[in-house]
């Protein structure tokens, strides 16, 4: 018998509290520590029979599981990592320790909808499947949990045969055999680069989710991004490649259509490609995502909230009608804006800068288009101002909200921006009837 494993859990918040509820139902003690603990995570943590380790030492834990907020560098993990800990992420955790197989799916933009595409299409097609991982509910608490099965009317709730998981590049750096049944590779560009400083390092830990593949597992990846095409040579697995189509929504869905039949080939599960093609049509509309949802006269409203990434506004910014109002700002990720030069200078008219780095972000494009300043700090304060400058300023065309930074400094989170943004728009729209 080995000596018993003595882990830690460094950082709670939602990764680390679902990584403790699974530790719990599992049966694996553990300790827990944060940076920055909080009464109300430290009094859930304890309410799942947990105690904190208020300094932990290195020499004591053999492994430590990290929330994906805490950097790969930080000073404390890698004292512990040299003290002889493995240091790894919560889907390496799952993983190891669930049979429930995995279709991974990563890429700069488009993994959330890719991912609720996939495990629809997989239940339209009488596979009992969940979605999960860095969206809610997290993978440490959607393999465990009882769903009703598709198609099977007063059938007992029980766990998913398979879990299509959102993985992001946080997540992948802490994998080590971590091997989904299915691999989903959208797209390879830019973000992040706060956290992992260069290019090669963030995509490094995006090729990740394939180190481990074999030839009995399956590659479902965009034909048409060279970066992809670099990064999977010599792959054993089984490639399944898709095209990218003009909107982000029916790309994600090419990818999730190619995931399904790829999982359904894998487990010999009868389903065909117009089958799964025929639920294109009930599958959900994620919040947040390029959606024109309002038209007030000439002028139509588009919500891309989730939009923080370059390639996701320039998608955003070539699928929005011209001319283009385009609210930007938030706090920067770091992002080479100027990239999107030539665009800005094609397509938008006004931009507006909102939060905290929005002017800055603006800058390199005061020559190309008019931009107004956006000071209110309130967050639904400066998108009501934004939209109220877009009314003045625009007869026509479109405003487009695609940040391009995240939303911390206003707002709770990405959803609730898209949220205060679409109420807004419906308070400036006039009554019907109205004059």
């Amino acid at each position: 018998m080995g000596a018993a494993v003595r882990r830690l859990v460094y950082g709670l918040g939602r990764s680390g509290l679902g990584v403790l509820g699974y530790l719990q139902r599992h049966a694996m003690p553990a300790w827990f520590y944060d940076d920055h603990l909080t009464p109300q995570d430290a009094a859930k943590a304890q309410a799942l029979g947990f105690q904190p380790d208020p300094d932990p030492r290195p020499g004591v834990y053999s492994q430590v599981i990290a929330a994906p907020g805490v950097p790969i560098d930080h000073p404390r993990l890698e004292a512990l990592r040299e003290g002889g800990a493995e240091v790894i992420g919560e889907a390496e955790l799952v993983y190891r320790h669930s049979p429930t197989p995995l279709i991974g799916i990563t890429g700069t933009a488009g993994k959330t909808s890719c991912t609720l595409f996939t495990a629809h299409l997989l239940r339209t097609s009488g596979i009992h499947a969940a979605a999960g991982g860095n969206i809610d509910p997290p993978l440490t608490r959607v393999v465990d949990e009882a769903l009703d099965p598709p198609g099977v009317p007063g059938a007992s709730p029980r766990p998913p045969e398979v879990v299509a998981v959102e993985l992001s590049s946080f997540q992948l750096e802490r994998v080590v055999r971590f091997r989904p049944r299915v691999a989903v590779l959208l797209m390879l560009g830019v973000d992040h680069l706060d956290r992992h400083k260069t290019l090669g390092a963030y995509h490094k830990a995006k090729l990740n989710l394939i180190q481990n593949l074999t030839a009995e597992d399956a590659l479902v990846y965009n034909a048409k991004d060279p970066r992809i095409l670099a990064g999977i040579a010599g792959t054993p697995a089984q490639l399944h490649p898709f095209e990218p189509a003009d909107t982000p929504r029916e790309t994600n869905l090419r990818a999730a259509e190619a995931a399904t039949l790829a999982y359904a080939g894998l487990i010999h599960w009868p389903v065909s490609r117009e089958g799964v093609r025929r639920a294109w049509d009930t599958a959900p509309t994620p919040e947040g995502r390029f959606e024109a949802f309002a038209r007030i006269g000439d002028l139509v409203f588009i919500d891309d909230s989730i939009a923080t990434r370059i390639d996701s506004v320039r998608m955003a910014l070539e699928a929005a009608p011209p001319p283009v109002a385009w609210i930007l700002g938030g706090v920067d990720k770091g992002a080479p804006v100027e990239e999107l030069k030539p665009l800005v200078a094609q397509k938008v008219r006004l931009i507006l800068a909102i939060g905290q780095d929005g002017p800055r972000l603006a800058n390199p494009f005061r020559s190309l288009s008019e931009v107004v300043d956006i000071p209110a700090a309130d967050g639904r304060a400066a998108l009501q101002l934004a939209v109220q400058e877009s009314l003045r300023r625009m007869p026509s065309g479109s405003v487009l909200l695609a940040p391009l930074a995240t939303s911390f400094d206003q707002f709770k989170d990405y959803k609730e921006r898209s949220r205060v943004f679409r109420e807004v728009v419906r308070q400036a729209a006039p009554r019907p009837g109205a004059p």
